[in-house]
């Protein structure tokens, strides 16, 4: 953890379990994320691939200073590079699902679909990587996302069908490819190489757009496409070291925290004030987290 970025140097501590160390990098992620939706959507009228470029171009640089600070992280096995291919191709499908979704739904809507990604990374993990899904800790789940419902109260009968068909797919892609992030820390694959890896990835990807149909940018939407860059760095570092820290099923419920940071964001920066059943929404997810994490710590300390 050492070679982290100082976003989650706090998580590294002695007394702090690997599982809580997860829900620490999974709980700065969804934060994040939050700031990132907020600069992407603070960009203006951008096209979803040039603020995608942007938003990796920052991760790739972070990632390649951390790389080179420690050569010996770098080293990969041959049998990893298909893993590393597939984690990129559908992280790079989650970004531009999610982006698209932000720039053509209302936020509330898109950061829904973006939420699907903890629920198939459970399904995809229990299917691939034969990781034990209890019925409680499904039940869990499911209680965890009827309360992202009442937070955000989607209005699909009102959205665009293709941009909700677009969300959904980037959700999937995102829950996909945290589940190969889980397949290559169990590997032993370092986290900056993942990251570095995906990144670089999604820049050559979408970089033919770029050159070919590129929008001119103001200073100002630059400086925000940077912070957007900036803010999806550190929630990918987060969200890499949550999965190799702990199974999707010990530490997914958490990322539903981006719902509650979204909306004190929304309130601070969009003057949104949040209704009685946003209320309802927050308690759920809290309680969920909360019998989540309690009901984990019960078992390690039996089965100690």
């Amino acid at each position: 953890m050492k070679h982290f970025p100082l976003l989650l140097e706090f998580v590294n501590i002695s007394f702090m379990d690997r599982r809580a160390k997860g829900i620490a990098c999974i709980l700065s992620s969804a934060f994040c994320f939050a700031m990132m939706n907020m600069f992407v959507r603070l960009s203006g009228d951008i096209p979803s691939i040039e603020k995608s470029f942007f938003r990796n171009f920052i991760a790739a640089l972070a990632a390649f200073v951390i790389v080179i600070r420690d050569r010996r992280s770098i080293a990969i096995k041959k049998d990893d590079i298909p893993l590393l291919i597939m984690r990129s191709v559908l992280g790079t499908i989650g970004i531009l699902g999610n982006f698209y979704a932000v720039d053509h739904l209302v936020l509330s809507d898109a950061t829904m679909l973006n939420k699907m990604a903890p629920f198939f990374t459970l399904i995809l993990s229990m299917l691939f990587l034969k990781e034990k899904l209890p019925l409680k800790t499904m039940l869990i789940v499911i209680g965890a996302f009827i309360g992202s419902l009442f937070v955000i109260k989607p209005t699909f009968q009102n959205a665009n069908l293709t941009a909700s068909m677009i969300g959904f797919i980037g959700g999937f892609g995102a829950g996909a490819a945290y589940t190969c992030v889980r397949a290559l820390g169990k590997k032993g694959v370092k986290g900056p190489v993942v990251v570095l890896f995906f990144s670089v990835f999604s820049c050559l990807a979408t970089l033919p757009y770029l050159i070919f149909d590129y929008h001119p940018i103001t200073p100002l939407q630059l400086l925000t496409l940077l912070l957007a860059g900036l803010a999806a760095a550190g929630g990918q570092f987060s969200i890499t070291a949550a999965y190799t820290f702990a199974p999707a099923k010990e530490i997914s419920v958490f990322d539903y925290s981006q719902v509650i940071f979204t909306a004190i964001i929304g309130w601070v920066v969009f003057s949104q004030i949040p209704d009685m059943l946003s209320f309802i929404g927050y308690i759920i997810i809290i309680v969920m987290a909360l019998i989540m994490f309690l009901g984990e710590r019960k078992e390690t300390g039996n089965a100690a």
